[in-house]
């Protein structure tokens, strides 16, 4: 009698705890232990199919994101945001109050229980910035001010280019990754430049003389321009045949994810996973995705033959070579013990993105130099 009993009681609980599973909507909240602390609120919304999923961070002004992917299996909920890697696993509790589990982004992995938040517990979420207003499309800009100083980190690589709001900032760059930026040409397409060119890094910081927030496109006049008045760049172009890479669309056709970004500008990341490298893009153009291949990944020029139009998100996990990132791939792209590696960079663009990177030779231009001088610091 007693089993039978204590049987009832255990299946009561069960039945509870499925049932308040099934009323996730509303926010939860909780603070991720990472530095001093990250608060999280975790949006969770009806849909037609399951939930959606939206994750503030409450001390960041516009810091949001949205799962790509979400699950209730009984009691165990789960949502991912593949572009950055997260991912997070909760049990909730039997009176539906809370929800244990562990968030994991990239190879590292917090735990974080998340509450149901009330009227009187809820933490305020600061609304978003408005977006930056676009720079008017017939615009030319240049650089209303910008500061170049000599970066002696004795790191090989580019460490970033960007464009934040009307903030263009340049860290560990060179005089090839400004041409490369500029041009939109790969380090290969840049001839009879100074042994310097590449050996001297740099760390540039400007604003545009023009209103607004500029596209690529227009970032690129505003490199170029400098590259004319404080590197005192002469060129002339030419075409060469050289080893190239060609990308085409896979014989299973393409899996782009369109993007649903506001802004204008594309987002780039990479990030170390347990089994190799992730590159993320966000409202990015396939001729994004190449110019990023050449000027940072691959030792020679991308042609894009795939006729692809539109702005995406995309993800491909690779294990880098040691012909790629000009011989120093990223610090991060090991592989964890006891996990198989992710395929080279070619067999996961066509299996992840349904694209096809081959090996040709073809016609490409070329800048080749005629002068230029090193900059003097400021």
């Amino acid at each position: 009698m007693k089993k039978a009993i204590v049987c009832v009681v255990a299946l009561v609980a069960m039945l509870g705890a499925a049932l308040h599973a099934q009323d996730l909507t509303g926010n939860w909240q909780g603070t991720l232990p990472a530095g001093k602390g990250v608060r999280l609120v975790a949006k969770i919304a009806k849909a037609d199919k399951g939930w959606t999923t939206t994750i503030y961070n409450v001390d960041q002004a516009g810091q949001s994101l949205k799962a790509s992917s979400v699950a209730l299996d009984g009691s165990t909920f789960k949502f991912k945001v593949d572009t950055m890697s997260i991912s997070y696993e909760g049990k909730l509790s039997a009176e539906g109050k809370s929800m244990s589990g562990t968030w994991t982004q990239g190879t590292q992995s917090y735990p974080l229980t998340l509450a149901r938040a009330t009227p009187e517990t809820a933490w305020d979420i600061p609304e978003a910035p408005a977006a930056p207003k676009p720079m008017t499309a017939d615009a030319n800009p240049g650089f209303e001010v910008a500061t170049i100083k000599p970066n002696v980190s004795g790191e090989a690589n580019l460490r970033q280019l960007t464009m934040n709001g009307r903030n263009f900032v340049l860290k560990n760059g060179s005089l090839g990754d400004l041409i490369g930026f500029a041009y939109n040409v790969q380090m290969k397409q840049i001839v009879n430049g100074p042994d310097w060119m590449d050996k001297d890094r740099y760390d540039i910081a400007g604003v545009p003389d023009v209103e607004g927030e500029p596209s690529v496109d227009q970032m690129r006049m505003m490199v170029r321009k400098l590259l004319a008045e404080r590197f005192a760049l002469k060129f002339h172009n030419e075409k060469r045949d050289m080893p190239a890479f060609v990308l085409s669309v896979g014989k299973t056709g393409q899996k782009l994810t369109a993007s649903d970004a506001k802004n204008s500008l594309p987002n780039v990341g990479m990030r170390g996973m347990p089994n190799g490298l992730k590159l993320v893009m966000t409202n990015a153009t396939v001729r994004n995705f190449t110019s990023f291949l050449q000027m940072m990944v691959l030792d020679r020029p991308v042609v894009n033959e795939t006729g692809i139009v539109g702005r995406y998100d995309l993800t491909v996990t690779f294990m880098p070579d040691d012909s790629q990132f000009n011989g120093h791939p990223p610090r991060t792209a090991g592989v964890a013990e006891g996990v198989e590696a992710a395929p080279d960079l070619y067999v996961a663009v066509e299996q992840q993105l349904g694209m096809k990177l081959a090996q040709e030779k073809a016609a490409v231009d070329v800048i080749a130099i005629d002068h230029v001088e090193k900059p003097s610091p400021n």
